[in-house]
């Protein structure tokens, strides 16, 4: 494999599993929920930042108003309201990762139109919640007056039922209050500080496009190769055999003409095994009757070099991602053997969970161009089934390419 070093990783952006932002690079999910003591702190905290930043509106939004209603002034004096916004919505953040676990991507940039809509927000759920708390403590104080009654015997039991029932609705509806605005400050967070459900999705609609397109540009390209092969080998050997046949006809010296059927019969063994390897590299019928592990070893057998392979899976996978992975294989062990001047290849294919990863690394030069025809089209095959595609390809070597597929 010759060419530039190259290092490139291919992610796709799924449908948004628990803990993940479907979003590739960092992982805004909650790693590890923090105990309640420490969630408990930051949610208070949380109070008292809301009340900076309500402050922060309120006296700097009112000082910058008529700077913010005059149009010569309007951006100057913006770009001052979300300065400050931007510190304060940076101490949320903080607050979030520290207390609560969440992890954010590290280069995302909100818009400002975003970042003061977050700190409006938030500077609101934080006071209500702030009043949800002390309605919370001022019942606990009420609760512990009627166990202390209680304890004297001046209340009846039918006042102390009805003091037992109207608490109980108002600890319910506290407490779910509580849920809901703790729900509102993680969901406003992931939406300031991570792309929002429409930056996804239209992320999503892009990628898709151009997976579309890389996987059409791909499959003419095979065709272009699979025509290609026939017309300059296949084409070519019958041509020859075709002329065998004719010379041999035409001899009357019968030990001429025997000589001539025997290079025709090489010729036509010749034919018949380079229409064999065209059409097990167009999709190998021992993949569907087999299985994938007999049909890597099938590209062993056919490899000029030593091939080490590892086959850790444990049932059936999906025909697509067999499929996708085998060409991997195969591609790989065919660029190593005749490009990169490969002495020996290791091959591991390991299914973690729901996700496959093939490796495949050689001792060869290295300099893989991942622009070229091969490298390209298992990009677009890879980039279909949404996985993920590494080539580690330094000047010298080793070439290591790793493939993750998603056995959805």
């Amino acid at each position: 494999m010759q060419g530039d070093s190259a290092d490139i990783t291919i992610t796709h952006p799924h449908a948004d599993p628990p803990g993940r932002d479907g979003f590739g690079g960092d992982d805004p999910a909650v790693a590890r929920t923090p105990p309640w003591p420490r969630r408990s702190l930051g949610t208070l905290l949380g109070c008292v930042t809301a009340l900076f930043g309500f402050l922060y509106l309120l006296l700097v939004g009112t000082a910058l108003g008529p700077f913010l209603v005059w149009p010569p002034t309007r951006t100057a004096a913006l770009d001052i309201l979300t300065t400050g916004a931007r510190r304060l919505a940076a101490l949320e953040r903080s607050r979030r990762s520290g207390f609560f676990g969440d992890r954010f991507p590290e280069h995302y940039r909100a818009s400002d139109r975003k970042t003061l809509r977050y700190l409006a927000v938030r500077s609101c759920s934080g006071l209500l919640c702030a009043v949800v708390i002390g309605l919370l403590g001022f019942g606990v104080v009420l609760a512990g007056l009627l166990l202390w009654g209680t304890v004297q015997g001046r209340l009846r039991w039918d006042e102390l039922l009805m003091q037992v029932v109207l608490g109980g609705v108002l600890l319910f509806l506290d407490l779910q209050g509580l849920v809901s605005l703790a729900t509102l400050d993680a969901r406003s967070a992931r939406e300031c500080f991570g792309p929002s459900e429409r930056e996804l999705l239209r992320r999503r609609i892009d990628e898709l496009a151009t997976s579309r397109a890389a996987v059409v540009q791909a499959v003419d390209a095979e065709r272009r190769r699979i025509e290609r092969d026939l017309h300059d080998g296949v084409q070519q050997r019958l041509v020859a055999l075709a002329m065998l046949l004719g010379r041999a006809r035409r001899r009357r010296d019968p030990g001429q003409a025997d000589a001539l059927l025997r290079q025709a019969h090489q010729e036509s063994q010749d034919v018949l095994a380079e229409l064999r390897e065209v059409a097990w590299r167009v999709y190998p019928s021992a993949l569907d009757s087999l299985g994938l592990e007999e049909a890597l070893g099938g590209v062993s057998e056919r490899c000029g070099i030593p091939v080490r392979t590892r086959f850790d899976v444990a049932g059936p996978l999906p025909q697509p991602v067999e499929t996708a992975a085998y060409f991997v294989v195969s591609e790989s062990v065919t660029n190593a053997a005749k490009h990169a001047g490969a002495t020996s290849v290791s091959i591991q294919v390991v299914l973690h969970g729901r996700l496959l990863t093939v490796r495949i690394q050689d001792n060869g030069r290295g300099g893989a161009d991942p622009s070229g025809s091969g490298l390209s089209g298992l990009r677009s095959r890879v980039a279909a089934l949404d996985g993920a595609l590494h080539i580690d390809s330094p000047p010298g070597g080793p070439t290591t390419i790793t493939a993750e597929l998603p056995c959805a």
